[in-house]
């Protein structure tokens, strides 16, 4: 009898594990049916894109008043913004497609920088037009080449979980028709990198200066880098440090420094070779009970800056996150702002130490600057804000705009309801530079069920 009972329990076991495993199947093989179908919908809608994107550019080469060339560009815009969409579908992140999607970026930024600027006043020159004329045969080539690839993937049923497996596996460079053809398509591309970008209206304004070309300051080494950390984190005589240089292929050069101290709390910062300048701190460890203010906070904040012989700095933004104290100060030219050299610290509120610091966007953007005159006055430039807006504070400033340039502008600060708002008007001709929404206080929602 026990032995029947033990037969009939192993077979029930035998039979359960078959159909979990079977269940199992199902679901991999539906995940991996998905994952195909969503493939092959990326891949089908890139070059179905392409396709608009070569005869949107050959209309527009063919347009001549602004109010058909705006809107034509603006939608080049859109249609290389979901071309880009689409390859960020496909499984291609190991496999290198870099040129095309450089391209893909130099149409977007090209056609947007363009179509927003006013071309009633600054239109189309013929060196834009040859750019348009560059880019449209690029853009029928890659097309082409798209076409290719399409017509064999249909032909010969491929599959796209094959390319991923093949990525995957390191296996790119056996023969795969799908890859093999996006090599071509990516070749066909860098034929066109050497093509001239002078044109400030085609540069990628998605690409920052990386140089830091402005820094002053000799080449230091790694005990001088050790030395700066230790006075930026205040850690002396650490347990134990590590550092290392940057690998080749960046664009400037930096140590990378990382700091134990006895009482085991750890600090990391970037400090460029040139000039040794931090380019950021953070230091992890406990944070007790609040002692200081936020202003207090700040003023040690003020403090550390000037000691690190970082002038003419002014807050302008501060906001508290539980025991951390968190900054914004940019430099002040004159009374002016100058919002692109803008550095952001946290503050440890229970003794006012620097547990974080980031200096990058001042670092590339700091240098001598003779700041243009105010063409219109400062009533004047009140009456291009929406009379919605109530304003409280107002001042000159230096902002980047949406084309990548630095612009003074008159900058106010107001109120619309329960909302604070920054509104930036060019000093030059009232155009409504940016405005920016600040962020009202987070709700407290654990109180409230």
């Amino acid at each position: 009898m026990y032995k029947s009972i033990i037969i009939v329990v192993l077979v029930l076991a035998v039979v359960g594990t078959g159909a979990w495993g079977y269940q199992q199947h199902r679901q991999k093989q539906a995940a991996l049916v998905n994952a195909e179908n969503n493939y092959q919908r990326s891949f089908h809608e890139l070059s179905y894109r392409m396709d608009l994107l070569h005869d949107k550019i050959g209309s527009t080469l063919a347009m001549n008043s602004r109010k058909s060339l705006s809107p034509s560009l603006a939608e080049v815009w859109r249609i290389t913004s979901e071309a880009h969409n689409d390859v960020g579908q496909l499984p291609l992140s190991l496999m290198p497609f870099n040129k095309t999607e450089e391209f893909l970026n130099n149409v977007g930024n090209f056609s947007y920088r363009t179509a927003v600027r006013d071309l009633d006043k600054e239109p189309l020159t013929d060196k834009e037009y040859g750019t348009l004329q560059k880019l449209y045969g690029q853009s029928g080539n890659i097309q082409d080449g798209l076409r290719q690839v399409q017509y064999l993937v249909l032909k010969n049923n491929l599959h796209w979980m094959d390319v991923q497996t093949a990525l995957a596996n390191g296996k790119q460079s056996s023969d795969n028709t799908i890859i093999d053809g996006f090599k071509t398509v990516d070749k066909t591309a860098s034929s066109y990198s050497d093509a001239p970008t002078e044109n400030p209206n085609f540069v990628n304004i998605q690409k920052k200066d990386e140089n830091f070309r402005n820094l002053k300051g000799k080449s230091i080494s790694k005990q001088e880098a050790i030395r700066i950390a230790e006075k930026y984190s205040n850690m002396k005589k650490p347990l134990k440090v590590k550092v290392t240089q940057n690998r080749k292929g960046s664009k400037y050069g930096f140590y990378s420094i990382s700091i134990v101290d006895k009482n085991h709390n750890e600090g990391y910062l970037d400090i460029t070779k040139k000039g040794g300048f931090p380019i950021w701190y953070i230091e992890r460890r406990n944070i007790g009970k609040q002692k200081l203010s936020l202003n207090e906070a700040a003023n040690k904040a003020a403090a550390f800056l000037t000691k690190n012989h970082y002038q003419h700095m002014d807050l302008f933004e501060s906001s508290q996150y539980d025991t951390i104290g968190v900054f914004s100060f940019v430099t002040s030219q004159n009374g002016v702002f100058i919002y692109p050299e803008t550095i952001r610290m946290k503050v440890a509120l229970d003794n006012g130490q620097i547990i974080g610091f980031t200096a990058d966007d001042y670092l590339k953007a700091h240098h001598d600057r003779k700041l243009p005159k105010p063409v219109l006055s400062l009533k004047k430039a009140r009456t291009y804000v929406n009379p919605k807006i109530k304003i409280m504070e107002e001042r000159l400033a230096v902002v980047v705009n949406d084309l990548g340039k630095e612009v003074l502008c008159y900058e106010f600060l107001g109120t619309m309801g329960n909302d604070t708002y920054r509104i930036y008007i060019n000093a030059k001709d009232g155009a409504e530079e940016k405005v920016d929404k600040l962020q009202n206080a987070e709700k407290i929602y654990k109180n409230t069920l």
